[in-house]
């Protein structure tokens, strides 16, 4: 099979640049890794948002936990779990979250069992395409800034 050079060259182009989109951003903070720190656009008129992370995977050969968190779009930064209790979605807030050696703990947007950082009164709506930062306390990983962006849900999301 013959390809055009031209041919060649744009499909090289796109791939890279697809390819340059699609990479996940991630934090590296200590024996920790944050994967891909994102958050969904705020309702309007809401006073609250989220921010999520694709995963912490703890890499160290001992335990951490994630203690709290706090940045400057929002009045304050509260950890909370979602819990599935007889077919109905609760959510509480929560004063730390175990990291085990080893394991992965997820904060996806939409998770029926998981995490994500509630940011409570924010001080303007989280808009598609908009960047902020987020510092995260850790027990023994220390403090460690993370940049969020703003992203549109995905389509499978678990909607509530």
């Amino acid at each position: 099979m013959k390809v055009h050079p031209l041919s060649a060259f744009a499909l090289a182009l796109c791939s890279g640049v697809f390819a340059q989109g699609a990479s996940a951003h991630a934090l590296k903070c200590g024996d920790l890794n944050v994967a891909h720190p994102y958050a969904i656009p705020s309702l309007v008129g809401s006073k609250v948002g989220a921010a999520y992370f694709i995963a912490i995977k703890n890499n160290g050969k001992e335990a951490d936990q994630l203690l709290g968190a706090h940045s400057d779009v929002s009045s304050a930064v509260e950890i909370h779990e979602m819990l599935m209790d007889n077919n109905v979605m609760k959510m509480r807030a929560v004063p730390e979250v175990q990291l085990p050696a080893g394991y992965e703990v997820t904060f996806k947007h939409g998770q029926a069992n998981g995490y994500h950082l509630m940011l409570i009164d924010l001080k303007k709506p989280l808009k598609q395409g908009d960047k902020f930062p987020v510092t995260l306390k850790f027990k023994r990983a220390g403090e460690c800034q993370a940049d969020v962006w703003v992203e549109a849900p995905k389509p499978d999301a678990h909607k509530h």
